[in-house]
């Protein structure tokens, strides 16, 4: 469901996708992404926007581009030795590519806000089971001594800020990822998400059960 009327951004495509409420640190070393970082030091409200790299590399161009991510917000950033930057950036909201425009030297694009669908009668429910879900992946990963999630998490009660912020602290692929990412229905991500996250606690406590 589209938000509002199109706008230009700069972007940032990655090999990770990012989830609205989602926090990213970044380490930017590549020259294009330090003239962003540069450019975006006089802007009041810094932002750009992530897409997934669906094919192809960060670095040099040329890569496959998913059209939906998410737009993220410049939280703090601090040039370091050599050029780099240091970065910590946080999800906003979901969007969706519309053109492409030259690199400027960065990419840049048309972007059109994307909003999520109202949460039906299952919200809460489903909120509930993918919370369980993600604790027991993180008490089994640390079990295993595996990095996880920490135990001691809380999801929003608002079902579609929860389903985001489960998708940030769960296991998951890029792909599994992205498909959670274009979900309109916050009800359908959390059943998908816990489905999902089903699958990995069967195959941890096989790991487990294999000693």
């Amino acid at each position: 469901m589209l938000l509002s009327m199109g706008y230009t951004i700069p972007m940032f495509p990655l090999s990770n996708v990012v989830f609205p409420f989602m926090l990213l640190p970044l380490h930017i070393f590549e020259e294009r992404y330090r003239c962003l970082m540069e450019d975006l030091q006089d802007v009041d409200e810094p932002e750009f926007g992530v897409v997934l790299i669906e094919r192809g590399w960060e670095v040099g161009g040329g890569e496959e581009r998913a059209s939906l991510g998410t737009v993220v917000r410049l939280l703090d950033s601090e040039e370091i030795e050599g050029g780099r930057w240091v970065a910590v950036t946080a999800g906003v909201r979901r969007m969706r590519v519309t053109r492409w425009l030259p690199d400027a030297p960065y990419p840049m694009a048309e972007v059109e806000d994307v909003k999520d669908l109202e949460a039906g009668d299952e919200g809460e429910s489903l909120r509930e089971a993918a919370y369980y879900a993600v604790r027991k992946v993180a008490a089994l990963q640390a079990e295993l001594g595996e990095p996880g999630a920490p135990l001691d998490f809380e999801l929003a009660r608002d079902p579609a800020i929860a389903s985001y912020q489960a998708c940030a602290l769960s296991p998951i692929g890029p792909l599994d990822a992205q498909r959670l990412l274009v979900m309109d229905d916050p009800t359908a991500r959390l059943w998908e998400l816990t489905e999902l996250l089903h699958e990995h606690i069967d195959s941890l406590e096989l790991q487990l059960a294999a000693g």
